[in-house]
């Protein structure tokens, strides 16, 4: 009797593992075959299921959005009070730091070989920033996209900060700086 494969569920599997290859190589270096060899299939049935490098990193960037937010969420819990927040948020940081940093390396470099205008314009990139952008206001309790962008920002940069070698950034104390810095902004906006 043949084998009954789930499409969806295999491509989820290899996606799940070209995260690490993608981490080791970087996004410009490593080739289609090169990613094949590592999942160990063909090549052809890599180009099966992404058509390019692109569009295998670009459902990577919406596999790994949909489990951060899940994830994120599920460990950070409950609407908690905005220093509680903050220090949840550290605590969550902290225990993914090596992750993040890594993600962070292979965004960056995807990045430099890509112009701006088609990032600004990628729908994959609207998608999934979206995506965090609405991870933060459950997470804090808000609306205001003005504030998710901008405590998504802060957090990016302590990441990168960290992926640049600075052992002086401390996610607590950051994040209990970025609490102060989001209660004073609300007590603002509120009077």
């Amino acid at each position: 009797m043949p084998k009954i494969v789930d499409h969806e569920q295999y491509r989820k599997e290899l996606l799940g593992k070209c995260f690490d290859l993608f981490a080791q190589k970087g996004y410009s270096a490593i080739t289609m075959r090169q990613i094949a060899q590592g999942l160990k299939v063909s090549t052809g049935t890599l180009y099966h299921y992404f058509p390019s490098k692109q569009a295998l990193f670009e459902q990577l960037l919406e596999e790994i959005c949909q489990q951060d937010v899940t994830l994120a969420l599920a460990e950070l819990g409950e609407k908690k009070s905005i220093p509680e927040s903050m220090e949840v948020l550290a605590r969550y940081l902290v225990k993914n730091e090596d992750y993040f940093i890594k993600w962070t390396y292979i965004w960056v470099d995807f990045c430099q070989h890509q112009d701006s205008k088609t990032i600004q314009s990628s729908g994959v990139l609207k998608r999934t920033n979206q995506r965090y952008q609405q991870a933060v206001y459950e997470f804090l309790g808000i609306q205001d996209p003005v504030l998710a962008s901008f405590v998504l920002s802060f957090v990016n940069g302590l990441i990168l900060e960290k992926l640049w070698g600075d052992e002086n950034i401390d996610f607590h104390e950051q994040c209990a700086l970025l609490g102060k810095m989001l209660m004073g902004y609300l007590v603002v906006g509120e009077g």
